[in-house]
């Protein structure tokens, strides 16, 4: 069931989830990107589905495609769930 989704819901679902992919938390911020974090194409599917999962957001190829920071997926998925 969804959560309610505000931005700071939205963060932390989104850095809890790069966690679990492996990501170094010390390296998770607004700024950084997917590429730097090594997120790869199989960890962005997982991260949508984890997304949609917590706040009702399906994320398409598109968007996926569009995502290049952190702060991109947290304001893609927060306006959508707004």
């Amino acid at each position: 069931m969804p959560t309610t989704s505000t931005a700071e819901t939205v963060e932390r679902t989104i850095v809890e989830a790069l966690e679990q992919l492996g990501c170094d938390p010390s390296r998770i911020d607004r700024a950084a990107t997917l590429a730097d974090l090594d997120v790869d194409s199989l960890d962005l599917a997982e991260l949508s589905q984890v997304v949609e999962e917590a706040h009702g957001v399906g994320l398409r190829a598109d968007d996926l495609a569009a995502i290049t920071t952190v702060g991109d997926a947290i304001d893609l998925v927060a306006g959508r769930a707004a």
